[in-house]
């Protein structure tokens, strides 16, 4: 079976490493405190406080174990992956949507950076994969569960580049 690659831009590989580091070293210290304590009320088997802290401490490990499988999969992206003409992984794009007129900012980012509150999308959701290679001024159709989108690129702006 072929190694899952995570492609990470600088600024995810930082913050990877930054939240891993927290779960680690933070975040394991303080959830093993309150199992201590939640212990010391006796009987854990109806113990809500110890159960609760033991359910944190799963979700903690889980998240430690998929953040280093990222890391130990990633391929940073570089400037040499970047094309100057074209919408690239890393790059934040600008789109209008034809019918609405309303105007967006997206940067491409792979999944394992995807935030939508931060408003970074996977360069394999179907927007993401449709502005993938396209300029400025091109028309993207996307078709999703509502129906057909289509929007305008109106700007792009490079990871490393700085160029628009």
């Amino acid at each position: 079976m072929a190694k899952e690659e995570f492609i990470l831009t600088q600024d995810g590989l930082d913050k990877i490493e930054k939240e891993l580091s927290y779960l680690k070293n933070e975040k394991r210290k303080e959830v093993a405190a309150r199992i201590k304590e939640a212990i010391s009320y006796g009987d854990i088997s109806e113990n809500s406080e110890y159960e609760d802290a033991k359910n944190e401490q799963a979700f903690i490990e889980g998240r430690i174990a998929t953040l280093e499988k990222w890391l130990k999969n990633a391929r940073l992206l570089k400037e040499e992956d970047q094309d100057s003409d074209v919408v690239s992984l890393g790059d934040t794009v600008a789109i209008m949507d034809m019918d609405s007129g309303e105007e967006f900012e997206y940067t491409i980012v792979g999944t394992a950076e995807v935030n939508p509150s931060e408003y970074k999308i996977s360069n394999e959701s179907p927007v993401g994969k449709a502005l993938l290679s396209k300029k400025i001024g091109d028309v993207v159709e996307v078709q999703v569960p509502v129906g057909l989108l289509k929007f305008k690129i109106t700007n792009i702006q490079q990871a490393y580049l700085g160029r628009k």
